[in-house]
């Protein structure tokens, strides 16, 4: 994996754009850690003060620093999207690699419970669940929300590559040494795919990032809790657009898209560096 990074950001240029924005937000998330405030705390600071030295993004209606509440945003946001990523691979890798390699009954059984999450609409029972939850919806819940019902079409997508994997020589192999079918899948099987598991993380990281911002918007989420939504939406309830505090209201939002934008060039980049070919164009092509 590491060497895929590194011929990413050598011979791919949104890859290199998506991933140095990525670190730089990673390293704003640290930054967080020694703000000087207390971030869910109000009026610690002047109230709507334009963008200064001392203030770089200017302050809010609620007496916060904009510049230290976007680095706690953009921290608690990532963390969002890593724990529901991580539950969710958790189900999709297990889901995927059994229905893959079992076949049969198991893999009916399994694509028949994935079909039923996919056709779900997933947004209205989200909206019921945090409705239901929203007292002690904070961020590891509303993450392990999210990974529970995000798991299901990478779920399906890792089993059609394990249906081809599970077709090669190296398999029969394995089989015909007796190897057992757990050890099959963990150590022939689960290395095959690790590149299209950080795909499938990427993208899963995007969708809940944005479900973030939709259910923190419409105030089903914990809104005292600092993340790109809820900063949103408490811009939006102090009216930050009538009262022409771009630097309030613009600050999340563009946060939201180029973090979207990076994650999605990344994305796209690890999925076209999946294709054999295509990589040896693109190494070629330097």
């Amino acid at each position: 994996m590491v060497r895929a990074i590194k011929d990413l950001f050598r011979h791919d240029k949104k890859f290199r754009f998506g991933f140095s924005i990525m670190v730089f937000f990673i390293i704003i998330s640290f930054v967080s850690l020694f703000s000087p405030y207390d971030l869910s705390t109000w009026n610690v600071v002047p109230r709507d003060l334009s963008p200064s030295l001392k203030y770089p993004l200017g302050t809010n209606s609620m007496g916060q620093d904009i510049f230290w509440k976007a680095t706690a945003a953009v921290k608690n946001s990532l963390l969002l999207g890593l724990i529901a990523a991580l539950v969710s691979r958790i189900i999709a890798i297990i889901l995927g690699l059994l229905a893959g390699y079992m076949g049969g009954t198991v893999d009916r059984v399994i694509m028949t419970i994935t079909d039923s999450f996919i056709i779900i609409p997933l947004f209205p029972l989200l909206i019921l669940v945090s409705s239901i939850l929203r007292a002690s919806l904070d961020i590891f819940v509303l993450g392990i929300i999210l990974g529970l019902f995000g798991w299901a079409n990478d779920a399906r997508l890792l089993r059609s590559q394990i249906l081809s994997i599970r077709e090669r020589e190296f398999t029969k192999t394995a089989v015909l040494s007796g190897m057992k079918p757990t050890r099959i899948i963990i150590k022939e099987h689960l290395p095959h795919i690790i590149p299209l598991i950080m795909a499938t993380v990427i993208n899963n990281i995007v969708w809940v990032i944005g479900m973030e911002v939709t259910l923190s918007v419409l105030g089903l989420s914990s809104l005292n809790t600092p993340t790109i939504g809820t900063m949103i939406y408490w811009a939006q309830q102090y009216q930050a657009v009538f009262l022409e505090m771009w630097h309030w209201i613009l600050t999340p939002i563009v946060i939201c898209v180029v973090l979207i934008i990076s994650l999605y060039f990344i994305s796209t980049s690890i999925s076209t560096y999946l294709d054999p070919r295509t990589r040896v164009r693109m190494i070629k092509g330097e």
